[in-house]
């Protein structure tokens, strides 16, 4: 049996999204699908290493891994109104060259902030150890992410969306792309197609099935909130537009793209459609 590895972070919306997979709901006859959960920025370093099969990203990283990877359609992370938050201690006022913790430099939280704040002092560090670090003094602020933004301690405030400043940077109108996944082009082709659709199939079936998923994830403690948390989690980052990016969230990544090549921070300004597994090749090889 082939064994190919599909590499996530930890967060709720991704282990509730694959676990249809690892329950057997859905699958390639033949494979078996191995997870990997790593935090974001390990599996986008990882990723420049081109070590996993199949990969969670952050949008932001994609540009520096084209030539080895390929855009998947599913498995989407896009804010509608919401997203990372910028927190600080309660009435902190932040000087131009304040202290900041991002979870990660390819992070597209962090494009986007470094962006807005080219004077901060940026430290990178796990994003399960940003509020601390707030909280403690370490550093004046910090981007939370994943289940953190709904969970964040009383002593904290935001002091900025990544949501206003990707307006701001986008012109609006435009969802807020955030992450992935990506397939090595080194995998047959016909194969790469099969996987998509799997994973397709195991985005689809999770959220259609989420009360039954989210029960056996709470009991077997393998998410980081409760309950109503995960509902609401679920809500935002893996809801139906995580099925299948639609022209829209394309477009979003575009403009990502144009932003990040404008800022100096990539080397090509690319279109994300051009990057995606060619589906339509299953069509003519069998016409």
């Amino acid at each position: 049996m082939k064994q190919v590895t599909v590499a996530h972070s930890p967060d709720a919306d991704d282990i509730f999204m694959f676990y249809a997979i690892k329950l057997g709901w859905v699958g390639v006859d033949g494979v078996r699908f191995e997870n990997c959960a790593l935090d974001i920025e390990t599996l986008n370093q990882e990723a420049l290493k081109n070590r996993y099969d199949i990969t969670a990203i952050s949008f932001a990283l994609y540009p520096h891994i084209r030539k080895e990877y390929a855009l998947l359609r599913t498995a989407v992370s896009f804010g509608e109104g919401y997203g990372p938050k910028l927190i600080k201690l309660k009435g902190k006022r932040l000087r131009p060259n304040f202290k900041v913790a991002l979870s990660g430099k390819y992070t597209t939280n962090a494009l986007l902030f470094r962006l807005a704040y080219p004077q901060a002092r940026v430290s990178y560090m796990n994003f399960l150890e940003i509020e601390q670090a707030v909280l403690e003094g370490t550093v004046d602020a910090g981007v939370l992410i994943h289940e953190s933004i709904l969970t964040y301690d009383d002593r904290l405030e935001v002091e900025r969306e990544i949501w206003d400043i990707w307006q701001e940077l986008s012109g609006g109108d435009l969802p807020l792309p955030l992450g992935g996944m990506a397939i090595r082009r080194s995998l047959p082709i016909t194969r790469a197609i099969a996987y998509e659709e799997v994973l397709t199939q195991a985005v689809a079936c999770a959220h259609k099935n989420q009360k039954v998923l989210a029960k056996m994830l709470l009991e077997r403690d393998l998410i980081r909130v409760d309950a109503e948390k995960l509902d609401r989690y679920l809500e935002l980052y893996a809801n139906q537009d995580s099925i299948s990016m639609s022209q829209i969230q394309l477009k979003a990544l575009d403009k990502l793209f144009e932003i990040g090549y404008n800022g100096g921070y990539f080397d090509e300004m690319i279109q994300a459609e051009n990057y995606l597994i060619p589906q339509e090749y299953q069509d003519f090889r069998f016409a």
